[in-house]
């Protein structure tokens, strides 16, 4: 099952150490000089115009990647750390304060959850000087975080997510903004296989995962949408296969194709007969078409009489049938 949604949230990578970067210095600088005539002992004006701007060049570049993707916690790496606003505390993402003061707070009465879009301060993780929310340090001129977003107030040195911020939602995705388009009746980033064929579900994503109660819009963990419209955490999708269950948590449509399972179903019903006493007819709903039909029991199964699935449940004679 492929996954659908997109999930929440280069200059020089590598950090350079001072041995490094004076060989890069002077490797570059030396052939910068190629052009000079032989036995010349000065350089042209221009020359050591060129050289202070690739020195200033070189100088940028290596506070730049400084104590890249060595800082951070679980959740990101980033060379940062925020004040919260709601308790004024300082953590490394907020995350880590919703771990702390929400899922590891005891008392119910100080549980709360950060607002990312009021976060004003940040702590360069190199110099801990505090500062207004931006890109790079004021004091030491590190780059906080090769991706930001002033919008979420929002940093990763880790550019492999492919991060954009889409302003519907009004949040950090990641996935590449490319590869996804916001849906606005579902109310979230889509993948863009999923643009000319979705069944749409009227704020699908602003609900918690039917299997793991976490609210989806914002969740970590991969997401997938199914064939009807409704949406979960992949990972409790194929837990759910695991323990053989193939219905969709919220509506009872079948989650996969289950042609070759109707077959097998088909086959075992012609090789089981049902007692005489047991030969009666009953009325059924039919969970992924949706339609009501009165069929001969049996107890393997009910097969819907307007399509080939046994994903049937028993059910009333309709109203108009019953007087």
């Amino acid at each position: 099952m492929a996954v659908l949604v997109a999930s929440m949230e280069s200059l020089f990578t590598p950090l350079m150490s001072g041995d490094q970067f004076r060989y890069a210095y002077n490797n570059v600088a030396a052939h910068s000089h190629q052009h000079v005539v032989a036995g010349h002992t000065s350089c042209l004006d221009s020359d050591v115009e060129d050289d202070d701007d690739l020195t200033e060049d070189l100088v940028q570049a290596w506070k730049w990647s400084i104590g890249a993707k060595r800082h951070g916690c679980k959740h990101y790496r980033r060379r940062c750390k925020i004040r919260a606003p709601c308790c004024n505390e300082i953590f490394d993402c907020r995350h880590c304060h919703n771990d702390a003061k929400n899922i590891n707070e005891k008392d119910d009465k100080k549980r709360h959850e950060i607002d990312r879009h009021l976060v004003e301060k940040v702590i360069c993780s190199l110099c801990e000087h505090e500062q207004n929310v931006q890109q790079v340090c004021e004091n030491c001129g590190v780059c906080m975080g090769e991706f930001f977003c002033d919008k979420c107030k929002f940093f990763d040195d880790d550019t492999s997510k492919q991060q954009y911020h889409c302003d519907k939602c009004g949040i950090c995705r990641t996935g590449g903004r490319e590869n996804f388009f916001h849906c606005d009746r579902c109310g979230c980033c889509y993948s863009t296989q999923l643009r000319e064929g979705h069944t749409c579900v009227e704020k699908s994503m602003h609900q918690d995962c039917p299997v793991c109660m976490e609210y989806l819009f914002d969740s970590l963990l991969d997401i997938t949408v199914l064939p009807c419209g409704h949406t979960l955490h992949l990972e409790c999708l194929q837990d759910m296969h695991k323990h053989f269950q193939y219905n969709c948590p919220l509506c009872n449509k079948s989650v996969c194709d289950m042609s070759s399972v109707w077959k097998q179903i088909d086959q075992e019903i012609e090789a089981t007969q049902m007692p005489e006493d047991q030969n009666r007819m009953v009325w059924i709903l039919c969970n992924d078409c949706g339609s009501t039909s009165e069929v001969q029991y049996h107890i393997v199964g009910q097969k819907c009489a307007s399509c080939p699935s046994y994903n049937t449940r028993l059910t009333e004679i309709p109203n108009s049938l019953s007087s």
